[in-house]
């Protein structure tokens, strides 16, 4: 069976920037156990699989795997994939509109040229009333306790543990502490660290970096999901100040591969109305991959017939 794919470099505009992604175009026939093998044998961050659409009106379902397990939504592989659905059809002179089906539900995606931007309407951020403590998020990244200005978790479909320091220099001295983080992080509310340095205001600059070893990353060099929730929860704590939120985030300098996300919060009558990630992507190429048919599931066995016979009396 021959399988096509697709590379792709998501929030970046140049090649071999931004955060790699292996976009199945068709994977309808592929059972769950060869969709993590071949995102493990991948090893990006993430690797997503087309399907048919579940309702007619959207363009696909998506599923998303990591080397270790399938997430319910991620911010990169849907704007990847949508710009992969993008290229496969003529050009246009206005944008594409892509309706993913997803755990979280539908996601819309807007494809214009080689930018795309995912949107969320109404969404409602989640949160735990026991967060980590300054210490074990410090001892998780290597840092002095000192050195976390504030800290909060938030999630859209995805936790995170958003970790606020002084300077970027901050941020590139961070290092995960993996015996740390197992202690004092990786069971709670969100095993996932998104340390970053910058205003939370109106307009912001932002400069991050993620760590998810809890899903085989041990460093991600640009999340959408968290910047998803990270304006969510910055429209939270401070949408009467703020109204309308712009932030955009350099992400993976300090791994090699400069990523840049652009994440906007749209306020109507005082409550968060849409939230929108986007960025530029590039299509690098792709390939085919054969597999051997013991490798994929067996199709059920054939029901046996039955006959039955009657007496007419």
């Amino acid at each position: 069976m021959d399988i096509s794919f697709r590379l792709v470099d998501v929030f970046s505009a140049r090649p071999f920037g931004g955060n790699q992604l292996a976009v199945f175009t068709d994977a309808d026939g592929l059972d769950d156990s060869t969709m993590q093998q071949l995102a493990r044998e991948f090893n990006f961050s993430e690797t997503t699989f087309v399907l048919p659409p579940q309702q007619w009106s959207h363009t696909c379902q998506l599923r998303i795997f990591t080397p270790h397990q399938e997430l319910p939504f991620a911010g990169h592989p849907t704007i990847g994939t949508a710009a992969v659905l993008a290229n496969s059809r003529p050009p246009t002179d206005h944008p594409q509109r892509y309706i993913l089906e997803e755990g979280v539900g539908p996601v819309t995606v807007e494809v214009d040229g080689n930018h795309s931007r995912l949107v969320m309407s109404w969404p409602v951020p989640e949160t735990t009333a026991t967060p980590p403590t300054a210490a074990s998020l410090a001892n998780a990244l290597s840092l002095h306790t000192t050195a976390v200005i504030d800290w909060w978790c938030a999630g859209v479909g995805l936790g995170f543990n958003f970790v606020r320091v002084a300077t970027p220099e901050v941020v590139d001295d961070a290092s995960l502490n993996r015996s740390a983080w197992e202690e004092g992080i990786a069971d709670g509310w969100s095993p996932h660290l998104f340390v970053f340095a910058g205003e939370l205001a109106a307009r912001a600059n932002l400069y991050a970096r993620c760590f998810a070893p809890a899903v085989g990353v041990d460093e991600d060099a640009a999340t959408g999901s968290a910047c998803v929730a990270l304006v969510a929860s910055a429209v939270e704590r401070s949408a009467p100040d703020f109204g309308n939120l712009h932030f955009e985030i350099d992400q993976g300098v300090a791994m090699g591969r400069p990523s840049r996300i652009e994440a906007d919060a749209r306020m109507e009558h005082g409550r968060l109305a849409e939230i929108s990630v986007g960025g530029a992507t590039t299509i690098l190429g792709g390939g085919v991959i054969t597999l051997d048919p013991s490798c994929l599931p067996r199709p059920p066995p054939p029901i046996p017939r039955t006959s039955s016979t009657s007496t007419d009396n």
